[in-house]
């Protein structure tokens, strides 16, 4: 280990950042976890020392880890008191959030924005594109939970009757939980993301390059996930980032924001395209960073909070992320749920290597499943080529023995055709 060891507190409205805490708790450091969900109550048991008030461990803990938005004001009045703190700022969260808000930044900075349209309302949306027919993206604002990641719809038909007829047949069920949301116009093209650590006052290098692949089955088929696996590889700046994430930096620094943020993009020939921030950390980009990253990470945060220039050491080539989950992923079924709580994880032969946390605990020296998301593992290779990181990151899949695991087979296929386009194009190195 770097330095002396360090006493990290992570705080999670959802169990999302356990893995990065495990990892910084294998590196010799002090680490609590408090988790704010009751359902997730037990995630994490046998594995991570769990605070049941967070606020009593202030004064003990030398680095705060919020890992999710929402928790901007708070992570606020720490850092004014002094405290070294990652993640939230009230901006950075609002540029996720509040969609309006962060399409309008990226405007104000610069960047290339698709047109887009703010609603309160279905029934305004619906005679909005009636009059004005055509593909649109429908997106809810808001910091909207893990189980409802999968109200998103891209439409397909030219004259937008497709989410018409979406938005008419759901719109008493969705009024509920949304209350405000985005039509933003339709741009084909290839998706990709840029993201980078952030000190408080300017970006790490290297920056990360990464491919999402956000729908259940493979061929992108399938209701919308949170996440379903990633392919990345860590870059010099390039002309994505350069547009984009780049340009919002002197906000950035502005409000304080310490810790990762990532802007997802559609980039063609025309131009690159932004569609929205995630100011936090990615899952499962974190896990998938963790196997590109070979820099001490308790070591390589305490000095970003510090607003020091930490080196971060990078293996060469590619890193890929696959999700393994078990029902009732992607939804919230807590009868479903009930059926798969504390079964047995088994492992072909005792090699953990590539194996990250997602709702798991220990028991008896067994992995079990916890909580009631469904989302288990994250599965992760490297290699110098893409194929070689598919080649290990599905060998090490294939060791994983539990009952009605499902996951993509596909994560990096798309690789190939989306560089070449890229690369064209002139926007990677």
């Amino acid at each position: 280990m770097n330095g002396s060891p360090k006493k990290f507190l992570f705080i999670s409205f959802e169990s999302l950042s356990g893995d990065l805490a495990w990892q910084i708790k294998k590196e010799g450091h002090e680490v609590k976890v408090f988790i704010e969900k009751d359902s997730d109550k037990d995630v994490y048991d046998g594995i991570l020392d769990k605070a049941d008030d967070w606020k009593k461990h202030v004064d003990w803990a030398d680095v705060i880890v919020f890992d999710d938005i929402g928790f901007g004001n708070i992570a606020e009045s720490l850092r004014a008191s002094g405290k070294i703190v990652i993640g939230g700022s009230k901006y950075a969260d609002k540029l996720e959030e509040d969609r309006e808000f962060g399409q309008n930044e990226m405007q104000k900075a610069g960047m290339s924005v698709l047109a887009h349209w703010d609603f309160a309302d279905f029934d305004s949306a619906i005679n909005f594109i009636k009059s004005n027919p055509g593909r649109y993206i429908f997106k809810p604002s808001g910091n909207t939970p893990s189980d409802q990641k999968g109200i998103l719809f891209l439409g397909q038909e030219e004259d937008g009757k497709d989410l018409i007829e979406i938005l008419e047949q759901n719109k008493k069920a969705w009024a509920r939980k949304i209350k405000k949301f985005q039509l933003q116009k339709m741009a084909e093209g290839v998706e990709v993301a840029v993201g980078a650590f952030f000190n408080g006052e300017d970006f790490i290098h290297p920056i990360n390059v990464n491919f999402e692949h956000k729908k259940l089955f493979p061929g992108d088929l399938g209701p919308y996930t949170g996440e379903m696996g990633t392919l990345m590889y860590w870059s010099p700046e390039n002309e994505i980032f350069r547009n984009t994430l780049m340009k919002i930096k002197p906000e950035l620094a502005k409000s304080g924001y310490i810790g990762y943020i990532d802007i997802n993009c559609i980039a063609n020939a025309k131009s690159i395209y932004p569609l929205e921030f995630t100011s936090r950390f990615g899952y499962p980009t974190i896990s998938v960073q963790i196997e590109g990253v070979s820099s001490e990470w308790g070591n390589f945060f305490y000095r970003l909070a510090k607003k020091e220039k930490p080196e971060l050491k990078i293996k060469k080539g590619f890193q890929i992320g696959v999700v393994v989950v078990i029902p009732p992923f992607p939804y919230e079924d807590k009868r479903e749920a009930a059926i798969y709580q504390d079964l047995s994880i088994l492992f072909r032969k005792q090699n953990l290597d590539g194996v990250h946390l997602g709702d798991v605990k220990i028991v008896n020296d067994t992995w079990a499943v916890a909580g009631d998301s469904g989302y288990i593992l994250v599965i992760t290779g490297s290699g110098i080529t893409v194929e070689d990181a598919r080649k290990q990151v599905y060998s090490r899949v294939n060791n994983i023995i539990l009952q009605n695991m499902y996951y993509r087979t596909d994560i990096g296929v798309r690789w190939l055709g989306d560089s070449d386009r890229l690369q064209i194009w002139g926007y990677l190195y």
